[in-house]
């Protein structure tokens, strides 16, 4: 199962298949954690809507069209299962969403400009420390802001798939990018963007976890069962 295609796996899990369900999940259980944390804040919280919003994806595989990539449509239904978390905990988002559109305002910025700290090998190399000291800032960003910059910079998702996953404009998810990256910058200096993509790990025990509570609350609710009987 381990080569399978994915359009194989969703169509096994769809029907059922639980071991089919677990590939995907461990496959996309960082990106759908990120996703949820950059727009909670908190891990715990965080870790609860990951197992909501899998629940719903196992739900809904019937209904997705697979001409879509499969990481958006995870990333849609964590979003709204964050979002609707917040509202829930009656969170204020009016002052945030105004921050936003103020700064969006102040003008389109390209991605493109000089970065070459790869190049570096001690750049590289990130301590335990200067990971959280990075995930700290993080979450320091405005939400809007910190949403893109997870997508963008940590998850590599592109722009196209920001901008559709986020329902917002191509040039929106470029400036929030672009003016998360410098709040980053100035706070942490350019050494921290080799670190980006270790930011908020969600594997080893974490990811087992999720996983079996998943797979648990899927056969409670009949989603899985152990065997196809076709």
């Amino acid at each position: 199962m381990n080569d399978m295609p994915e359009t194989m796996l969703i169509a096994l899990a769809a029907d059922g298949d639980s071991a089919a369900f677990e590939k995907i999940m461990r496959r996309y259980n960082q990106l759908v954690y990120r996703s949820a944390r950059s727009i909670i804040g908190e891990d715990a919280d965080a870790e609860e809507v990951v197992q909501d919003a899998w629940m719903r994806a196992w739900r809904g595989l019937k209904t997705f069209r697979q001409d879509s990539r499969l990481s958006t449509w995870l990333v849609r239904i964590v979003r709204n299962e964050a979002l609707g978390r917040l509202r829930r905990k009656s969170i204020d988002m009016v002052e945030l969403e105004e921050a936003v559109t103020s700064s969006d305002q102040l003008g389109e910025s390209s991605d493109n400009f000089a970065d070459n700290s790869h190049n570096d090998p001690e750049r590289r190399l990130i301590s335990d420390h200067a990971r959280r000291e990075l995930e700290a800032e993080i979450d320091r960003l405005p939400e809007a802001f910190r949403t893109v910059f997870m997508l963008r910079a940590v998850d590599e998702m592109d722009v196209d798939d920001v901008a559709s996953v986020l329902d917002i404009p191509k040039a929106t998810v470029r400036t929030r990018y672009f003016r998360a990256r410098n709040m980053l910058r100035e706070r942490l200096g350019v050494n921290a963007e080799s670190a980006y993509g270790e930011a908020f790990a969600f594997n080893g025990a974490r990811c087992d976890r999720m996983v079996a509570g998943v797979l648990a609350r899927g056969k409670v609710e009949g989603l899985a069962h152990s065997m196809r009987t076709s």
